[in-house]
């Protein structure tokens, strides 16, 4: 076991480091950098630029990375007509683009091995402290959608598992479906129109994690106010992911039900309910829990992104885009870094955590 821990964490190193190098050459290749936002800013078209991302060499201001020909006083970068050469120059040495590509991506690996993610370009910021103070709200998010799901899910797989083909298991595969084929963030948009003051009702509120007198209520109070807050995202995520793991779990055991075991207890006069969670829940159930640590970090990592932007959420997501819509490259490297690496880490919980649910596995014998 523990070399297999080992080994793994080992390999954590070149695949974390393949995601950063890839992802580096995209987004420097990316027009409309940092210099450019400042450029764009001092002409006041920032918001004109942004929607022309891209749109070609006449953009004076645009958002690409520099122009296709030489301009005359403002040195290579669009928008820099008429500036000083030396304030271009001192742009450059501020955001480190006085550099080569390939020694700005190194200085930048070695500054992470220390967890050293620099400031924020825009924010005047550290981005560690950034992303701490965002985490709570994507750790929040991530772990109740996922406790919550799971909650529903199993009881469900199993009931429709146990009545494969009844009535019950019919209808409430159409609610499946029907989950699963819309979008997290299409609930989230009719849970406002519903019940956050859209249309019908006002009983939730709009954005926010928690009330402006939060810091004045008593504890029992917070509570309530932080799940007040939660719980149209928390919804709206739990609906658009309940409908692959219900499934999972049903197939799961039915595949099991179906074995000899099964029917060997049944024949030595065992209780449908002894024979159900004595014996197959254990087997049925290890592919579900086992799968806990990925279905959380995508929930994490994907599904929160477009609810925290809907409902104003202050989390990673939200952090990330706003960093990769005003090219702020040090939030963005460094909340990717931290996406990369816990992402990975997460995947060899997932992979240990079978042991936990079966102890019958050992990793060693899977060994060569």
């Amino acid at each position: 076991m523990l070399a297999y821990i080992v080994r793994r964490l080992l390999l954590v190193i070149p695949t974390l480091f393949g995601i950063m190098v890839l992802n580096f050459v995209i987004i420097q290749a990316a027009p409309g950098g940092p210099i450019e936002q400042i450029l764009s800013r001092i002409h006041g078209t920032a918001v004109e630029a942004t929607a022309r991302v891209g749109g070609g060499a006449g953009s004076e201001a645009g958002g690409g990375n520099k122009s296709t020909a030489p301009q005359e006083g403002g040195g290579a970068y669009r928008g820099a007509q008429g500036l000083d050469p030396q304030f271009i120059a001192d742009l450059e040495r501020q955001f480190g683009f006085d550099k080569p590509m390939h020694e700005r991506f190194f200085i930048m690996m070695g500054n992470y091995l220390t967890f050293d993610f620099g400031e924020s370009f825009f924010k005047d910021r550290k981005v560690v402290d950034l992303v701490i103070e965002r985490m709570p709200v994507s750790i929040s998010l991530g772990l109740w959608t996922t406790l919550l799901t799971y909650l529903i899910c199993i009881p469900l797989g199993i009931a429709k598992a146990v009545r494969d083909g009844s009535r019950f298991d019919i209808w409430t595969s159409g609610v499946v479906i029907v989950g699963n084929a819309i979008p997290s963030f299409l609930f989230a948009i009719l849970l406002i129109i519903l019940f956050a003051g859209g249309r019908y009702f006002a009983w939730f509120p709009l954005r926010g994690l928690t009330s402006p007198e939060w810091t004045d209520l008593s504890w029992p109070m917070r509570v309530v106010d932080y799940f007040w807050h939660m719980a149209l995202p928390i919804a709206a995520l739990t609906i658009g992911s309940f409908a692959t793991l219900t499934m999972l779990t049903k197939n799961s055991f039915i595949d099991q039900i179906n074995q000899q075991y099964v029917v060997t207890a049944r024949a030595k006069g065992l209780t449908e309910r002894r024979v159900l969670y004595g014996h197959v829940f254990r087997n049925g159930m290890l592919i579900v829990i086992a799968g806990f640590p990925g279905a959380f970090a995508g929930i994490l990592f994907t599904g929160a992104l477009l609810i925290e932007i809907i409902f104003s959420l202050n989390g990673l997501g939200l952090l990330g885009f706003e960093a990769a819509i005003g090219r702020d490259y040090p939030v963005m490297f460094g909340t990717l870094y931290f996406f990369a690496l816990m992402g990975l880490l997460l995947n060899i919980v997932g992979d240990l955590t079978y042991m936990l649910v079966d102890p019958r596995i050992h990793f060693e014998r899977q060994e060569v």
